[in-house]
C-alpha cells in the first residue's frame, strides 16, 4: 500500500507539472517583426572561447550573415587561455574584436566563463549584451528579433531557443531529445513567469541590468550558472521585464558533445548549480524530477523481492512516457524535430539512469571541463 500511495503522489505531481508546462507553452505568442520595423538598439555579441579552433570560424561566419545594421553590432571573442589556433582564426575576421582573458586574470578561479563575460562587457560599447558559444551558429534574424522585443516590451533580459545541430550517433540522438525537453520547459516557464531558466548559448540582456544587479557578484565562485543565476538576479530587480523570444527565426544551433563521457561531464556541470539557485521554485522542480526518477529505480530493485511491484513500475513508466510525449509534441514541432519522438520511449530507461547519476555527481562530485578540474 505504501508503494502505491507514493506512486500516486509522484505521478500526480510530475504529470500535472508537465501538463501545466504544455499549457503555458501553447499560450506563448510567436514573435513577429513588423516588416517596416527599423531597429535602433546597439548590441555587443560576446563569445567566450577556449580551444575552439574547429568551431569558431563557422560561428563567426554566421554572424556575417546577420540581417541587422552593421553599425549597430559589435562582436567580441574572449579567448579563455586557448592552447590551439582559436585566436589566430578569430583574427582573420576584420570586424571581430579579440580580447585575451589572460590579460585580466592573475590567479586561478573557479568560473572562467563568468569572468570572460565580465571582461567582454568591460570592453563592450553596445547597450545590450548578447551571448552565445563558440560552437554555435546563429540565424540571420537573431538580433532583429531581440531588437523588436526590446523596443516593443522594454525587455531587460531575453531567453531564446537553442537546439542541437545533428543526431548522427546514439549519444547525439539522446542528448538532442534531452535538450529538447529542457528547451520546452525553458520556453514555458519563462513565458509564464513561473521560474527562471535559460541557456547561455542564446541570451540577451541590457548592460544597464547587468550593472544594476552587480553582474555575477555573489555567484562568481560557482563554476556554472552564467545564465540562470544571472537571470534570476535580473528577474528580481526588474519584475515583468524578463521575456522569452518564441520564434523559430531565433533558434541558435549548437554542437552536441561527441562521447558519453563528455555528455556526463556537461550534464554534471549543469546539475552542479542545482542547489545554488536563489529561485527556489526551480530547485523544487528539479528535486521533484530527481526523486521521481530515483523512485522508479527503487521500484525496479524492490520488484526483485516482490514481482507485483514491477506491474506498478510498468504502469508508472507508461503514464510518465505518455505524459512526456504530450508535452514534447508541440516542442518538437517548434524546433522541427518531430522525427526524434519515435526514439523517445526507447530511450526512457537511459534517461532515468542518467538523471540519477548526473544529479548525484552534480551535488557530491567533481568534474573536468575544457581541460580543467572543477569543484
Amino acid at each position: 500500500m505504501a508503494w502505491l500511495i507514493a506512486a500516486i503522489l509522484f505521478v500526480v505531481a510530475y504529470c500535472s507539472l508537465l501538463l501545466l508546462y504544455r499549457y503555458w507553452l501553447q499560450a506563448l505568442k510567436p514573435v513577429t517583426v513588423n516588416p517596416s520595423f527599423t531597429p535602433s538598439v546597439t548590441f555587443t555579441v560576446l563569445i567566450p572561447a577556449r580551444n575552439e579552433e574547429k568551431n569558431i570560424a563557422a560561428c563567426l561566419q554566421s554572424m556575417q550573415q546577420l540581417n541587422y545594421p552593421k553599425a549597430l553590432v559589435e562582436i567580441i571573442v574572449i579567448d579563455d587561455f586557448s592552447e590551439d589556433k582559436t585566436a589566430a582564426t578569430v583574427q582573420q575576421f576584420s570586424n571581430v574584436k579579440l580580447v585575451q582573458l589572460k590579460d585580466s586574470i592573475t590567479q586561478r578561479i573557479n568560473s572562467y566563463k563568468k569572468k570572460a563575460i565580465e571582461v567582454g562587457i568591460q570592453h563592450s560599447t553596445g547597450d545590450y549584451i548578447v551571448t552565445t558559444d563558440a560552437d554555435c551558429t546563429v540565424p540571420e534574424n537573431w538580433l532583429l528579433n531581440f531588437a523588436w522585443m526590446i523596443e516593443q516590451q522594454q525587455s531587460e533580459f531575453i531567453a531564446a531557443p537553442v537546439t542541437m545541430k545533428e543526431e548522427s550517433s546514439f549519444i547525439k540522438l539522446f542528448q538532442s531529445l534531452d535538450f529538447l525537453s529542457l528547451q520546452g520547459i525553458t520556453a514555458a516557464s519563462v513565458g509564464a513567469g513561473f521560474h527562471s531558466m535559460c541557456n547561455g548559448a542564446n541570451l540577451c540582456y541590457s548592460k544597464k541590468a547587468f550593472a544594476a544587479v552587480d553582474g555575477f557578484k555573489e555567484v562568481d565562485h560557482i563554476a556554472s550558472g552564467d545564465d540562470m543565476l544571472l537571470m534570476y538576479k535580473v528577474q528580481q530587480q526588474f519584475p515583468g521585464k524578463v521575456h522569452y523570444c518564441y520564434s523559430p527565426g531565433s533558434i541558435v544551433l549548437t554542437d552536441p558533445v561527441e562521447t558519453i563521457k563528455d555528455f556526463f561531464r556537461q550534464r554534471i556541470r549543469w546539475a552542479s548549480k542545482a542547489d545554488k539557485y536563489n529561485d527556489k521554485r526551480i530547485f523544487w522542480v528539479l528535486l521533484l524530477v530527481y526523486l521521481f526518477n530515483f523512485f522508479l529505480l527503487t521500484l525496479l530493485v524492490a520488484g526483485c523481492f516482490n514481482a507485483a511491484i514491477w506491474i506498478l513500475l510498468l504502469a508508472i513508466f507508461f503514464t510518465k512516457t505518455i505524459t512526456e510525449l504530450i508535452f514534447l509534441i508541440p516542442v518538437a514541432s517548434f524546433f522541427r524535430k518531430q522525427a526524434l519522438l519515435m526514439w523517445f520511449p526507447v530511450l526512457q530507461p537511459f534517461h532515468i539512469i542518467y538523471t540519477i547519476i548526473a544529479g548525484w555527481f552534480g551535488k557530491f562530485g567533481t568534474y573536468e571541463w575544457k581541460g580543467r578540474k572543477v569543484k
